[in-house]
């Protein structure tokens, strides 16, 4: 399914942030009506903290805020933050918070809640670790400020607390943040909708509420940053049984958006005058993955994993999924996306789809026919990959079991180091565009689904953090990708769009890979 999905191009750009634009506040259209949108899943976990599911994101970006956000153009912009200053030396920061912040019980958003929740985040992600290795102390200066002093240069300080890559860093108040790996309980955030929890209903639907607190910023919308003017009274999150039912409902008008449309009803929706398709290109596309197992079974062994790249097909994959030509790249090999900064071929001479030669290598392995559990969401086109994926498995000599179960039921099973061996997957470009964000590399050593763990690579991507410049980054990444293709956290299996359809009554709807509902108007 979709795991969650910089450009933006934005965690490449060391330093690349803006202040805000000193434009008028804009004219709110008055509130009015509600609108219905089928997103890619059902909400399943609502912290966003906690997990690194697209979904998860999605609702956390309408219902909590961040301290600094990205543009459509990469550029890195104070959202909460009033500003921020840095010492001479580059050790020194300190962030200042805006007027107005309120959580939705009502309470100010202060430093403390803040550093709490900057603390809690970074401990869990890849990208936050790294800052809390450089850090020396985080403290709250008054009511609105709060200060973080480094032991070493951190360049990209401005884009990890920006950065759109989940688990977003998101604020929270402190008081709900419990203690260690548990969940949070209260969904209270400062963002522009608050959760209605008196009207979820699992299985059927979600509601977010326009949170008449919100005090938007004065500059217009742009992707994640500027004025998150609402417009609506309240956003339905409708679970769909399938994407058939989806579009009926679509066409029909009993819902106003569908996140991700079949591509086999494209031409059909193309002809309706009442519908609009979202086609986005580039770092807006995905990026399919096989994620493997390193932890558990055959994919322990790196000598198994390494035969996986001459059984992946990208064309064939895409071809069997019904992707049309104008929306897939017919084969990229690199880590970091096609028709993106950072695209390479480095390390790419192994990556020969090669069915027989495959069936030779395993041989010389210790495989002994051990099964291979494929985790597949049931109906989703990630299913179809792995199925293809496991025919080619099979004529080269694995046992593969196919076992197919909703996204929520993947989600927890491959939170285990055991009973399983890879899964297929698809992520937003936006997540995928670089080492330090790429979820089946920036998560390396760590307790991340799947465990892949090397220390070159750890290495390199303090490297990668630490280059002075766009042409140091780029060398650093090739040399990750070479290790990358050595261990093989996950293995490529194409990179699409995939087209929203909303009705068009909806105007001003934000034209991205996120479902986006602020802004929007009917």
């Amino acid at each position: 399914m979709f795991e969650l999905s910089t450009t933006r191009r934005g965690l490449l750009r060391a330093g690349a942030v803006a202040m805000p634009a000193l434009l008028a506040a804009p004219r709110l259209a008055r509130a009015a009506g509600s609108i219905t949108v089928m997103l890619e899943s059902e909400v399943v976990v609502l912290d966003p903290h906690a997990i690194t599911a697209a979904i998860t994101r999605s609702f956390g970006y309408h219902v909590f805020d961040t301290l600094f956000a990205q543009d459509s153009g990469g550029t890195v912009r104070p959202q909460m933050a009033e500003g921020h200053t840095v010492s001479a030396n580059g050790l020194e920061w300190r962030f200042t918070l805006r007027d107005g912040l309120a959580f939705h019980d009502g309470a100010p958003v202060t430093a403390e809640d803040c550093v709490a929740s900057l603390r809690r985040w970074a401990s869990r992600d890849s990208l936050g670790r790294m800052l809390l290795a450089a850090m020396r102390t985080m403290r709250v200066e008054d009511a609105r400020s709060f200060s973080i002093d480094l032991k070493e240069p951190f360049p990209l300080m401005l884009e990890v607390l920006g950065k759109p890559n989940a688990p977003v860093p998101f604020i929270m108040p402190a008081r709900i943040l419990p203690a260690g790996d548990a969940r949070i309980t209260e969904i209270i955030g400062s963002g522009p909708f608050t959760f209605a929890r008196d009207q979820w209903r699992t299985g059927d639907r979600m509601v977010l509420r326009r949170n008449a607190r919100y005090v938007p910023r004065a500059e217009p919308a742009d992707f994640l940053a500027g004025g998150k003017a609402v417009r609506i009274d309240e956003l339905v999150l409708k679970t769909m049984p399938d994407d058939t039912t989806g579009v009926n409902a679509l066409i029909a008008g009993e819902i106003d958006y569908m996140q991700y449309l079949p591509f086999d009803f494209l031409d059909l929706l193309g002809r309706n005058r009442d519908l609009r398709l979202m086609e986005l290109k580039g770092i807006d596309m995905f990026q399919g993955n096989f994620r493997l197992n390193h932890a558990s079974g055959p994919f322990a062994d790196p000598a198994v994993r390494r035969v996986m790249w001459k059984l992946v097909d990208q064309k064939e994959i895409l071809g069997a999924i019904g992707i049309p030509p104008r929306f897939r790249v017919e084969n990229c090999p690199s880590f970091w996306m096609c028709d993106a900064p950072l695209e390479t071929a480095a390390g790419v001479e192994v990556a020969r789809f090669d069915v027989r030669a495959a069936k030779a290598e395993l041989a010389r392995t210790g495989y002994k026919g051990e099964p291979v559990v494929m985790l597949e969401v049931s109906g989703s086109i990630s299913q179809t990959a792995g199925h293809v994926l496991a025919e080619n498995m099979k004529q080269a000599g694995f046992v593969v079991d196919e076992q197919v179960m909703d996204w929520g039921t993947v989600l927890a099973r491959r939170a285990r180091p055991d009973g399983w061996s890879l899964f297929p997957v698809y992520a937003n470009g936006v997540d995928m565009v670089s080492p330090l964000n790429h979820f089946y590399v920036a998560n390396n050593c760590s307790d991340y689904p799947g465990r892949s763990c090397d220390a070159r690579i750890t290495a390199l991507l303090a490297d990668f953090a630490r280059a002075p410049d766009a042409a140091a980054r780029r060398r650093v990444a090739e040399r990750i990708q070479r290790v990358a293709y050595e261990l093989v956290p996950s293995v490529m299996w194409g990179q699409f769009s995939r087209p929203a359809g909303y009705r068009a009554r909806l105007r001003n709807l934000i034209q991205s890979s996120f479902p986006l509902f602020w802004q929007v108007e009917l």
